[in-house]
């Protein structure tokens, strides 16, 4: 559609001149409270597949009935305004989860420690930063494009909102809701599904996980014509519910890029290197000694970054014109006044020269801050970057969503882009790795922040919100998700860490431990047994060994090597117990692309094979980026997204036949699908089976015993957990689960 300077006004829910209540303090601070909620849950998507999905329309459903359980007990009726404020302040966890879970632990990738300070500051400053570069764009991209970009989250969120309005916001809307009618009964029914889906994830993971009841991933390895071939899923509620919101076709997409790998690349490679008697590099060990993890780790993962790399800069290149628009819209729009009074309360932002001066700010603090170990070019990338990538992501979510919104294509962009004016300066080597990741990571997260709060914006536009309450409560609500999500990053790599004693992997090397200056203690469960205080050695190269963090004695000895719980290679500890580790897929990639181009240590065969693969699906008219995600993540991972999405694919068949879908096209089909019940009931999953996965991995140090008890009791006694038909078994609660979903999902025919 041509851009239209001057389309008609649209009516808001709530009329300009109306006054309700808005930004109060317990809509402030329970948005902030659920911020932090779904940025955990959300940190630990993205840590597992390198996705998450859109909080908002779940912050809006549980702030709706949590209002309404507090007027039950004898408190004030909640407005639909201030429903939009917990909802503004709480979507702002999940895109900085997003972008950290992207860039952060690349350091930890790189052989370097995650200090919590670098990680809250980069989270606060790359979220701020974010929001406020947004603000001055929001009359030309909310309000004047209104037709043109439809930020479909956004407007499905304000549905929900109106949908749940209660009486005294509709009487200031101009309409009335009986107590006791079809609306009423509907707002129940929704957060009802809602929260039973909360509920059934978390107790689901937990009998799964904690009790042992059965098995988390089932796994079928094949033998020839596939021999090393392999089929498995995580049949958790986290991921069905992600198929299930993310839809069939990127759904599908990602699991045939994990097809690719399991049943093709890996088999291909054990047929033609079996026989081989030395190693391919980069693997150290011969083919026929491995098994379908060793195949992917030592060459499919260079592959499938290769393809990511390459399906992000091609997402990003076909968005040239949108990117352009964007500016020059983002550009013209900076401090115009809006055609309307812009003395009405639905047309204030924040003053432009506070924007400017917070943004000046922002650029200070990173010049500055010792932890990022920053320079002045530094910050002036994170600038020009910054600008850029908050345009592109906030016009990229209004017309494709903030589920397909490329960020990660453009933190590659970024971090390449950076690499090399480092490369061009002479600047490499390890300590130019954190400057540039930090660029990176930055970017990235005010790239994901501006597009939330555009999502947020159009809400409180549709529904009549005050912009500059909603800019206030995002900015609150971003501060407050950046606090706590260090600590959750933190917390859960250490419960995933490996202490692998250093005779097993490098029994010949030693150091001058006079030289080390940095200590430590283990961590996590094996501390109970090691109480010694070690020197820190980071080895950077594989000579001898494995290149690393490791604990060395003060002979010079070393002792362990600490296997990071994010992207380690070691699954279980020396006392026979297994350890969860985190794929984190993105983050892998962005380290991948710092060292390849600052030590030109990259493999570049194979990520070439990987681009290959990523030209010839975009010549096919195959999403690359989707498909390349598949390549590069493990299949169980991406199957039961694959099976979420096949189950969204069924219920939008039956549904599109009922009598109220008449007449509709595939645009409305989709933003109905998007409000149904069934996205509710999967959003449930996903907040239940992450939040559960989180305070599993957080308590494993404490509940070690217990867990140890219990996996020897369902090893012996539970044929659901171990025994030839234990995959299979394992499939009937899953099972049961799917089934709910299908069937909360479909709808019941209406006149």
């Amino acid at each position: 559609m041509p851009y239209d300077p001057a389309p008609p006004p649209v009516k808001p829910y709530i009329p300009a001149t109306a006054h309700l209540p808005e930004l109060t303090w317990r809509a402030l601070i329970m948005g902030t409270v659920l911020g932090m909620v779904f940025g955990a849950s959300s940190l630990y998507l993205v840590l597992k597949v390198g996705l998450t999905v859109s909080a908002s329309i779940p912050v809006a459903v549980i702030a709706i009935t949590l209002f309404g359980l507090a007027k039950k007990a004898g408190g004030r009726e909640s407005t639909i305004l201030e429903n939009s404020i917990t909802q503004t302040a709480g979507s702002a966890g999940e895109s900085l989860a997003f972008g950290l879970g992207v860039t952060m632990p690349a350091i930890m990738i790189l052989g370097f420690d995650l200090e919590i300070s670098r990680v809250m500051l980069v989270g606060i400053l790359g979220g701020l930063l974010g929001i406020l570069m947004m603000i001055p764009m929001r009359r030309t991209m909310i309000v004047d494009q209104h037709r043109e970009l439809k930020y479909p989250e956004g407007t499905a969120c304000a549905e929900v909102l109106k949908a749940a309005a209660t009486p005294s916001s509709r009487e200031a809307a101009g309409e009335v809701q009986l107590p006791g009618s079809d609306a009423a009964r509907e707002a129940r029914q929704r957060a009802f599904i809602i929260f039973g889906g909360f509920g059934l994830g978390l107790l689901y993971k937990v009998l799964s996980i904690s009790l042992k009841l059965w098995k988390d991933t089932v796994n079928f390895v094949f033998g020839a014509p596939l021999k090393a071939g392999s089929a498995g899923a995580e049949i958790s509620p986290e991921l069905l519910g992600v198929g299930y919101i993310i839809g069939p076709r990127i759904a599908m997409t990602m699991a045939a890029g994990g097809v690719l790998s399991y049943l093709l690349l890996i088999p291909m490679i054990k047929f033609f290197g079996e026989l081989l008697t030395v190693p391919v590099s980069p693997g150290t060990m011969l083919i026929k000694d491995m098994g379908p993890d060793d195949i992917r780790s030592a060459y499919v993962l260079y592959i499938g970054a290769g393809a990511v790399a390459a399906g992000g800069l091609i997402s990003l290149v076909r968005s040239l014109p949108t990117i352009w628009n964007g500016l020059k819209g983002g550009l013209s729009g900076i401090g115009k006044k809006s055609t309307a009074n812009s003395a009405l309360r639905t047309d204030q932002d924040i003053p432009l020269k506070w924007v400017l001066i917070g943004c000046l700010g922002i650029i200070a603090v990173i010049t500055f801050a010792a932890p990022l170990h920053m320079n002045l070019l530094g910050a002036l990338l994170i600038l020009v970057f910054g600008f850029l990538f908050s345009t592109v992501s906030s016009r990229l979510t209004g017309e494709v969503g903030s589920s397909s919104n490329p960020i990660s294509g453009m933190a590659v962009a970024t971090l390449l882009f950076t690499c090399l004016i480092f490369l061009v300066m002479g600047w490499t080597g390890g300590r130019y790795y954190v400057t540039a990741l930090s660029v990176g990571a930055i970017v990235c997260i005010a790239a994901s922040n501006a597009g939330t709060t555009s999502q947020d914006l159009k809400t409180g536009f549709l529904v009549g919100a005050t912009p500059r309450l909603q800019q206030y409560a995002i900015l609150a609500g971003a501060f407050a998700s950046a606090l706590i999500l260090g600590p959750i990053l933190l917390k859960l790599n250490d419960a995933g860490t490996v202490y692998v004693p250093a005779a097993q992997v490098a029994p010949h090397v030693t150091v001058d431990a006079a030289k080390l200056t940095q200590t430590a203690q283990l961590q996590g469960p094996q501390a109970d047994a090691d109480h010694a205080t070690y020197k820190v050695w980071q080895k950077l190269d594989t000579a001898g060994g494995p290149a690393g963090k490791y604990l060395v004695r003060d002979d010079g000895s070393l002792a362990w090597l600490v296997d990071p719980g994010i992207n380690g290679q070691f699954h279980t500890r020396p006392d026979g117990s297994e350890v969860k580790k985190y794929d984190a897929p993105k983050a892998v990639l962005m380290s991948y692309i710092i060292k390849g181009i600052l030590d030109q240590q990259l493999p570049w065969t194979l990520v070439v094979f990987g681009v290959m693969i990523a030209v010839v699906l975009e010549m096919a008219g195959v999403n690359a980026l989707s498909f390349a995600v598949g390549v590069y993540l493990p299949l169980v991972s991406t199957l039961p997204i694959a099976i979420g999405g096949a189950i969204r694919w069924m219920v939008d068949r039956r549904n599109n036949k009922l009598p109220q879908y008449a007449g509709l096209n595939e645009e409305e089909m989709q933003a109905a699908g998007d409000r149904s019940s069934g996205t509710l009931l999967a959003s449930g999953y996903i907040a239940g089976g992450a939040l559960a996965g989180i305070i599993i991995a957080i308590t494993a140090g404490v509940l070690t015993g217990f867990d140890n008890q219990m996996t020897k009791w369902a090893e012996a006694m539970n044929p659901f957990f171990a025994g030839v038909d234990a995959d299979v078994l394992s499939l009937i609660p899953y099972a049961a689960i799917c089934v709910l979903l299908y069937w909360v999902g479909r709808e019941k025919a209406k006149r």
